[in-house]
């Protein structure tokens, strides 16, 4: 059983759309989506700086426009391969893509809503988010209510990531909990808190004038890990979920639960197969990072896909 995983904020890397338009398809395919975001996405994926593309309102579109181009680049226009879909906050956007909820243009439109809108709130307080990786996790749980910081992302594997105000950082930092590292992260936002509550209807005004339909693999929600199985209830969670945590634990709880066996994260990868080295026990993973590993990912989807 084949799932195809979607990276969110923090994956992006200068350069990193550059290997894939060196396939002419691609590169037609990333005009479309730079006039659905509103974006120069082709600048932004080769020429822009760490500190450009660390911008959230080009961040978000350039993430999930490379997910689509590695999509297209694995998969072309035929996914009934895959059987389990899931992303990471805004990789729900390209997983609902993936799935058939929305299409690769709808996608790109909203995601371009959602990072401009979430920029905009980002900048009334400043505010981020760090890793916390190891600890006891009732401890950690206690040490990030103390700071007043929120748990914005359960990724599993010992790995929560905090959220708040600059200075919050800054104290749990200073007073880790026990056996803890935290590790400040490229994101210029405390994204999936109330911090972001501004952000929700803006993007919620975008969401009301598309369409989406029943999601053709098993779509998986941040929200719970619950297989959504309605366009309409598909695309409420993906709105609500722009200032409620991302509990990608629950989902790598469900991959297992539903029998996954192989698992293909979408570029910019990376993150995701990391992660599933401790909470996909026995699943293989591919990060496909650039076309050279796409006969590689290929591979993985003719011996582990259409399994439903």
């Amino acid at each position: 059983m084949l799932a195809i995983l979607c990276p969110g904020q923090g994956a992006q890397s200068p350069g990193m759309l550059s290997p894939w338009l060196e396939l002419p398809e691609l590169s037609t395919s990333l005009d479309a989506y730079s006039e659905a975001a509103g974006l120069d996405l082709r600048r932004l994926g080769t020429e822009a700086d760490a500190e450009e593309i660390r911008d959230t309102r080009n961040a978000q579109p350039l993430i999930v426009a490379a997910s689509l181009l590695a999509l297209q680049a694995l998969l072309g226009q035929d996914t009934a391969a895959v059987d389990v879909t899931a992303g990471h906050s805004v990789g729900e956007l390209a997983a609902a893509a993936v799935a058939g909820v929305l299409t690769a243009g709808e996608a790109m439109t909203l995601v371009g809503v959602r990072g401009r809108a979430m920029a905009e709130a980002a900048a009334v307080t400043p505010t981020g988010m760090s890793a916390v990786v190891g600890g006891d996790p009732e401890e950690v749980e206690q040490v990030l209510a103390r700071h007043g910081l929120t748990a914005a992302n359960v990724n599993g594997g010992g790995q929560v990531v905090a959220a708040g105000t600059l200075d919050q950082l800054a104290a749990l930092a200073a007073e880790p909990p026990a056996r803890a590292r935290v590790v400040p992260l490229q994101v210029a936002g405390a994204f999936h808190t109330e911090h972001m509550a501004p952000a929700v209807g803006e993007v919620a005004a975008a969401a009301a004038s598309l369409t989406p339909v029943a999601p053709r693999a098993t779509l998986l929600s941040n929200a719970d890990g619950a297989a959504v199985t309605s366009g309409q209830d598909a695309l409420d969670r993906i709105v609500a979920q722009v200032a409620r945590p991302v509990r990608w634990d629950l989902c790598c709880e469900a991959m297992v639960d539903l029998g996954v066996t192989a698992a293909v994260e979408l570029a910019p990868a990376g993150v995701l197969t990391g992660l599933a080295r401790r909470t996909l026990p026995g699943v293989q993973t591919l990060a496909l990072k650039s076309p050279d590993q796409i006969d590689a990912a290929r591979e993985l989807v003719r011996e582990h896909g259409g399994a439903r």
